[in-house]
């Protein structure tokens, strides 16, 4: 189950983190869908449950990820978030999937084991925010596809 935690964590992480930074400079991170958090916003909250939830599995402290919510600024976080996932090695994840993860999660206060940690809130909140930037930055009119967002789809230009 070690390499499970690590494996759909860690590199699911880095591949989207990776997508995210092609998707940055193709839209306006100011566009919102409705009342919620603006795009950019949304991508900075998505960039730092990679580490909320990395870090924690492996039983250390989770590293603050501080800067402008702009396109260099959510760069420089993707280049940290980056460089601080691939400081963990699988091994840091021995035991990640019973260890007790005791977390806050708006006001409410939770205690989780890894595996639903990791399953049930970090890689759900994780794909939440990324999903909600990408989908303001769409509805904005930004010219992005399902391609940008998970980097497997092939479409002609003008399908939507």
């Amino acid at each position: 189950m070690t390499q499970c935690c690590y494996a759909a964590s860690v590199p699911v992480f880095l591949h989207y983190l990776g997508q995210m930074r092609g998707i940055l400079g193709k839209g306006d991170l100011m566009a919102r869908i409705g009342d919620a958090f603006p795009a950019g916003q949304q991508f900075a909250t998505a960039i730092s449950f990679t580490l909320r939830t990395t870090y924690p599995m492996a039983g250390r402290d989770v590293p603050d990820l501080h800067g402008p919510i702009d396109a260099t600024g959510l760069l420089a976080r993707i280049s940290a978030a980056e460089a601080a996932l691939r400081a963990l090695s699988e091994q840091d994840f021995a035991g990640a999937e019973v260890r007790v993860i005791r977390h806050q999660a708006g006001q409410a206060m939770l205690e989780q084991s890894g595996a639903d940690f990791l399953y049930l809130f970090g890689l759900p909140n994780f794909f939440f925010h990324l999903t909600m930037g990408y989908a303001a930055l769409r509805a904005a009119g930004a010219a992005i596809g399902k391609a940008d967002f998970d980097g497997f789809h092939a479409y002609p230009a003008v399908f939507r």
